[in-house]
C-alpha cells in the first residue's frame, strides 16, 4: 500500500487495533466511559514498559553521570507555590454561549468561531484555567489539607537536589533521571492517548556549571533525537523545532521540541529546555536551604544550571506504534505488520505448535520453557499457522518458532522472521544462541 494511502487512515487503524489486540482500552469503558483516560492492555502495557525501560537504559544505565529517582506524586502547595505553577500553570479557556462547549483559545483555527457548532461571535472572554488537580489529605477537606497531583515529575527532582548530592557523590555536570505518572486537568483531551489528564512522562533534570550550558543544551538535543532514530522512527517523521523568542518560558534561554509527524500534523514528543538557575534558586528562597554546590577547585559556590529532557511515555508509545504500522499485500490478501524494534515489541517470540494434538505439547512447552528465560514470549497453539502467524505480524513479534510433526524426529524447529517471512530450521539445543545473536 503507498505511504500516502496509509497514511490518511492511519489514525483510525491504530485506535482500532488498541481495542481489537490489546493494546489500549477505554478506561470504565463498562460504564460508559471515562472521558481523556485509558487502561493499557496485555500487549499495550509490555510495550510502554519497554519504551520506558529503553529510555532508561538510554538515560541511566549506560550512563555513568545520571541517577534514578522516583519521588512523590502528592505534594503540599509549597512546592507548587515555589515552582510558579499555582500562579501561572494555566490556560486559556472560552466558553460557546450557543452550545456550551468549552475550548482552548490558542488551540482554534479561528480565535472567534466555535470548533464544535460552527458559530461565530458567540465566545466568551478568555480566563486562565489552572491544569492542577487539587486534593485533600486526611480526614478534614480543609484548605490545611490541601495537596496537589504533580502536573510535571521535575519538582520532585529539584527538591531532592540537596539529598541525592550528598548522597550520590556526583558533581557537575550530572542528572537526575525519573519516569512516572502526571496529571492536568486538560480543557481539551483529545487524538487518543496523545493528549490525556493522566499520563506517564520520562524525564532528566541534567545539572550543569553555568558557563556550560549552552554546551549541554546542544548535547542533549542531539542525544534525545538520535534515541527516537536508533528506535525506528524514520527520520522524515520527526524534527527539531526550536521555540521562537514570544514562546518561550520565562525561565528558559532556549528550548527546542522534538516533533513526530501525526497524522493530525507535527506536534511535540519531548521537549528539551535550558532552565537557567531558575528552579533552584526559587525553591532556596522559598525553602530557606541552600541548594547549590561547592566547587573544591575553584573554591566557589554557584547554583547549577538545568538542561531539561522531558518526555511523554504515552505520546512516544504512540509515536512508535503509528512509525511500526504497515500493510502489504501477499497472496492477493492484505498483511498487517507492526515493524517495531525487537527492543519494544511487546512479544519477542511467539511459540507455536503446529497441531493442539498432545503429541507436540510437551515437546512445545519445552521450547516454550527455553524462550520465556531469556525473553517476553507468546505460546499460541489454537487456529490455523497462518492465522496465527497474522496474529504475531500484527502485534509486531520479531519471531515466531513452530514446534511441528518433524521435530519429534529431528529435535529442530521451524524460525520465521516477521519482517521478511523468512523461515529457518534451528536445532533446538541451538535455539537460544540463535535468538540471542538477533534480539541480544
Amino acid at each position: 500500500m503507498g505511504d500516502s494511502e496509509l497514511f490518511d487512515g492511519l489514525f483510525d487503524k491504530i485506535v482500532n487495533l488498541s481495542k481489537r489486540r490489546g493494546f489500549v482500552f477505554q478506561s470504565a469503558e463498562i460504564y460508559g466511559g471515562f472521558r481523556s483516560t485509558y487502561d493499557f492492555g496485555p500487549l499495550g502495557v509490555l510495550l510502554l514498559r519497554n519504551v520506558k525501560e529503553a529510555w532508561w537504559r538510554s538515560m541511566v544505565q549506560h550512563r555513568h553521570d545520571v541517577v534514578g529517582l522516583d519521588a512523590a506524586i502528592l505534594s503540599p502547595p509549597q512546592v507548587w507555590e515555589a515552582s510558579g505553577h499555582l500562579a501561572n500553570f494555566s490556560d486559556p479557556l472560552v466558553d460557546c454561549t450557543d452550545c456550551n462547549a468549552r475550548h482552548r483559545q490558542d488551540k482554534l483555527e479561528d480565535p472567534d468561531t466555535c470548533p464544535t457548532c460552527g458559530t461565530s461571535g458567540r465566545l466568551t472572554e478568555a480566563r486562565e484555567f489552572n491544569l492542577m488537580f487539587k486534593t485533600h489529605a486526611g480526614p478534614m477537606a480543609d484548605s490545611t489539607a490541601e495537596v496537589y497531583l504533580r502536573p510535571e515529575t521535575a519538582q520532585g527532582i529539584f527538591t531532592n537536589f540537596a539529598n541525592v548530592l550528598q548522597t550520590s557523590r556526583k558533581k557537575p555536570p550530572f542528572g537526575i533521571a525519573q519516569i512516572g505518572k502526571s496529571f492536568r486537568n486538560e480543557i481539551t483531551p483529545g487524538n487518543f492517548v496523545f493528549r490525556t489528564r493522566e499520563f506517564e512522562q520520562m524525564e532528566m533534570e541534567f545539572f550543569v556549571p553555568p558557563d556550560d550550558a549552552d554546551h549541554w543544551f546542544s548535547y542533549w538535543c542531539e542525544q534525545r533525537l538520535d534515541w527516537y532514530l536508533d528506535l525506528g522512527i524514520p527520520e522524515a517523521d520527526i524534527r527539531l523545532r526550536p521555540h521562537d523568542c514570544d514562546e518561550l518560558s520565562h525561565y528558559s534561554s532556549g528550548t527546542s521540541d522534538l516533533e513526530y509527524r501525526f497524522p493530525w500534523g507535527w506536534d511535540e514528543l519531548e521537549g528539551i529546555a535550558n532552565r537557567g538557575d531558575f528552579d533552584l534558586t526559587v525553591h532556596a528562597e522559598h525553602s530557606g536551604e541552600r541548594l547549590e554546590f561547592f566547587d573544591q577547585a575553584n573554591n566557589r559556590h554557584y547554583v547549577p544550571h538545568v538542561i531539561e529532557p522531558a518526555a511523554g511515555a504515552t505520546r512516544a508509545a504512540m509515536a512508535f506504534l503509528m512509525a511500526a504500522y504497515d500493510e502489504e499485500t501477499v497472496n492477493d490478501s492484505v498483511r498487517t505488520v507492526l515493524r517495531l524494534d525487537p527492543r519494544l515489541a511487546p512479544y519477542k517470540v511467539a511459540v507455536l505448535p503446529l497441531s493442539n494434538k498432545d503429541t507436540l505439547t510437551p515437546t512445545a512447552q519445552e521450547v516454550f520453557e527455553i524462550v520465556k528465560l531469556r525473553w517476553m514470549a507468546d505460546y499460541d497453539q489454537t487456529q490455523s499457522i497462518g492465522k496465527r502467524y497474522a496474529r504475531q505480524d500484527e502485534i509486531g513479534t520479531p519471531y515466531c518458532v513452530t514446534v511441528d510433526f518433524d521435530t519429534l524426529d529431528d529435535r529442530a524447529v521451524t524460525v520465521r522472521e516477521r519482517d521478511t517471512r523468512e523461515q529457518e530450521r534451528v536445532p533446538i539445543d541451538q535455539l537460544g544462541g540463535f535468538l540471542t545473536a538477533r534480539l541480544g
